[in-house]
């Protein structure tokens, strides 16, 4: 990507971070007229926002919560099932924020992080819109939803009654497939499954790196700068804040930490301690004759097939490792089984499967405001899975925050200042 230059070496704010959120971020900042230069050591959407499902999941209002049943845990315990692998020497640093993660799971404490979490999904696809149209991405975008497939009946008839119910809550379209219908919908199935739930309302990528890339493209050619830089060299300078990078230093007078994962040590450095950590996940593309229509999620089996424009893309479930731990490939070598039953796997296309992080916080709930202790400093970061997903929306609370409007939506549930530091 072409960098641009500011020979004053100056602007009004600093992102870090050029993945979806980041990026969001720094074109929200600058349709209010704010001069941003946004930093990375990266080409913007080469990291975590590269590896996801490519769904913009207008129906995902309720995080990922951890289990409650004995049963479940024993069974995550055991490694049994493919949907969550873990590395033992990790645990013992994971712990405290996983007992918050469970903590926070409870029945009473979980209904209102969904209603907070619910405040952002449904603006998801409303806030993508009009970045798609400007981007010129449409040709990357479908708008046909994606399909929450089960193989036994008993899981299959459980999901079809939750999302019925979920769908008449938060006003979401849907259809239930029985076998037949979902086999009609899914020729390149080849084998009978016992239905699905068509989520319809979901936009879905064929390529989400490449979606970043045209938004920081549509950034820069409305006159932000975007600077190759390690953000772990951030600090304060004067009443402001400066950055290093491969063309000199960069000072600006507000900094946005949206490093995903990396905003863990960044933060930790600067004094904070926040419940954020990582899943690990995996992906490899297939290069397969006949590919599913829209992606389909094996849920019971933990992984997810999405066309795209590398070939068909299998998805992992979660992997509770140290962040820069090396690969461990028990989940994608399951994976590569269990879509085999489905479909006619091609030749992989990649050499090894590619890995990245998903930035969790222990409530479930994304950081989005004003740093507690630290003038000019701003958090935005922790969307778990729905990074993608709600990039956008939180961009604009917060470039909102930033310029003491009236949010779209209720902040409070989403303010750094929750966790007391």
């Amino acid at each position: 990507m072409k960098h641009a230059s500011n020979p004053s070496r100056r602007a009004d704010v600093i992102v870090l971070g050029a993945g979806i959120v980041g990026v969001s971020t720094a074109l929200a900042l600058q349709q209010r007229g704010h001069a941003v230069c946004l930093v990375d050591r990266n080409a913007p959407g080469r990291e975590t926002s590269y590896g996801n499902a490519g769904i913009i999941q207008r129906e995902a209002v309720q995080p990922y919560a951890f289990p409650r049943a004995w049963q479940a845990i024993l069974r995550v315990a055991a490694r049994r099932g493919n949907d969550v692998h873990y590395h033992l020497r990790a645990l013992p640093s994971l712990v405290p924020a996983l007992a918050r993660y469970w903590h926070a799971s409870a029945p009473r404490r979980y209904g209102p992080i969904v209603n907070a979490y619910a405040a952002l999904i449904r603006h998801c696809i409303d806030e993508h819109a009009p970045l798609i149209e400007r981007a010129g991405a449409q040709d990357l975008v479908s708008k046909s939803g994606w399909l929450e497939a089960y193989r036994t009946d008993a899981a299959f008839e459980a999901a079809a009654k939750e999302a019925v119910e979920v769908a008449a809550t938060h006003a979401l379209h849907h259809a239930v497939l029985d076998s037949a219908a979902l086999a009609a919908h899914e020729p390149a199935l080849r084998r009978p499954m016992a239905g699905a739930v068509h989520w319809q309302d979901p936009w879905t990528v064929s390529d989400p790196g490449e979606l970043v890339a045209r938004y920081a493209a549509l950034f820069e050619r409305g006159g932000g700068t975007f600077e190759r830089g390690d953000a772990q060299t951030l600090r304060q300078s004067g009443s402001g804040w400066t950055v290093r990078t491969a063309e000199g230093e960069v000072h600006a007078e507000h900094a946005v930490i949206a490093l995903g994962p990396w905003a863990a040590g960044l933060t930790r450095t600067l004094g904070y301690r926040l419940p954020l950590f990582v899943k690990r996940g995996y992906h490899r593309h297939y290069a397969v004759q006949a590919m599913p229509a829209r992606p389909l999620l094996d849920a019971e089996s933990g992984i997810l097939l999405a066309p795209m424009r590398q070939g068909l893309r299998l998805t992992t479930g979660a992997e509770f490792a140290h962040h820069e731990a090396a690969p461990t490939p028990v989940q994608s070598v399951r994976a590569e089984l269990l879509a085999g039953e489905l479909v006619a796997l091609g030749q992989p296309v990649e050499a090894q499967p590619w890995m990245g992080a998903r930035p969790c916080i222990a409530d479930m709930r994304p950081v989005v405001g004003r740093a507690p202790r630290h003038a000019g400093l701003w958090f935005h970061f922790g969307h778990g899975h729905q990074g993608l997903t709600l990039g956008p929306a939180t961009a604009r609370l917060l470039a909102e925050l930033f310029d003491r409007e009236t949010p779209y939506v209720d902040p409070t549930p989403y303010d750094p200042r929750r966790f007391g530091n």
